[in-house]
């Protein structure tokens, strides 16, 4: 069983920066290729940015693609999703993800979710 927790969510502004981390206890997620969705309010969860379990090859969705960029460290158990230039529509509840499927960019794909992390940006 992987449990994962995301943090690094917050407040900021149009054209801010955030930097999200998401943890995996009480094992190594090695071996899992690795995701990070959102949900807006009153919208349905949409996939954002995977990355494979070897840490090379990942996708982005069209909407932050040049402005995401998804890593991960295998020595700190850790994946990120650093964010730039953020817009308001970016406004969600941010969630990573585990999975064992190659390329998988519905949650349907994926087995293991952690709870979520604010992100609001305001103009």
């Amino acid at each position: 069983q992987v449990q994962l927790t995301e943090s690094g969510g917050g407040l900021v502004q149009t054209g801010g920066s955030l930097r999200l981390s998401c943890a995996a206890t009480p094992r190594s997620f090695n071996g899992y290729n690795m995701g990070w969705f959102r949900q807006a309010p009153g919208k349905e969860r949409e996939f954002v940015a995977y990355i494979m379990w070897t840490g090379v090859g990942s996708l982005y969705a069209d909407s932050v693609k040049g402005r995401f960029t998804i890593s991960r460290d295998t020595a700190k158990n850790t994946v990120s999703l650093q964010m730039n230039s953020l817009e308001p529509s970016d406004t969600a509840v941010y969630f990573c993800a585990a999975t064992t499927t190659n390329h998988a960019v519905t949650d349907d794909q994926y087995e293991y979710w952690g709870q979520g992390t604010q992100v609001t940006v305001f103009s």
